[in-house]
């Protein structure tokens, strides 16, 4: 056991490394299995706040406040995936060495940034939401993924998110224009 494996941190200061993008703190919840809940949360509580943060876009009703956060759910698992796939199978490096739940609790923490989508509810607000917490959950990503696939090269891993990102960015919109209900 590493010494960042021995690590016990709580999830409010896990919640503050994450956000911080701190390299130590994604290396401790991919060893961690029992961390794999925590991760799970971030992910509801980030899918909620954009849920809700989207009211700030005109999407006032329960319905499409729940369906926004549905398809942001759907959207970070389908980035998860990808990422997966191109990071782990595609573009492995030497050392690359890590199994999905070791990459799932990462990237779900990655999320931390996307629950300060609910501040898209304030009039105004809501373009600045979540334009700038698209932009931090990418960074955490990058982080996440490099912890979790052993890179050495930060780059690799920007690319890999990148690619992940574009192609859940695509599935999240061809789902939302398929299964949308009309905004009210």
């Amino acid at each position: 056991m590493t010494a960042t494996a021995a690590r016990s941190t709580s999830f409010p200061m896990r919640l503050i490394g994450a956000v911080s993008a701190d390299p130590l703190l994604y290396e401790e919840v991919e060893a961690d299995r029992t961390a794999t809940g925590q991760a799970l949360l971030v992910v509801v509580l980030s899918s909620l706040g954009a849920g809700i943060g989207a009211r700030g876009f005109g999407a006032g009703s329960l319905q499409s406040t729940l369906f926004i956060s549905g398809v942001a759910t759907v959207a970070w698992a389908a980035w998860a995936l990808v990422t997966y796939q191109i990071g782990a199978k595609l573009m492995p490096e030497p050392q690359t060495s890590a199994d999905i739940g070791e990459l799932l609790r990462t990237i779900g923490f990655s999320a931390a940034p996307g629950m300060l989508r609910v501040f898209g509810i304030v009039p105004g607000a809501a373009v600045a939401a979540f334009a700038i917490t698209a932009v931090w959950m990418l960074v955490t990503m990058v982080v996440a993924v490099r912890q979790a696939l052993d890179y050495t090269s930060t780059a690799r891993a920007i690319l890999v998110c990148v690619v992940g990102w574009t192609l859940a960015l695509g599935i999240a919109a061809l789902l939302g224009l398929l299964f949308s209900p009309a905004l009210s």
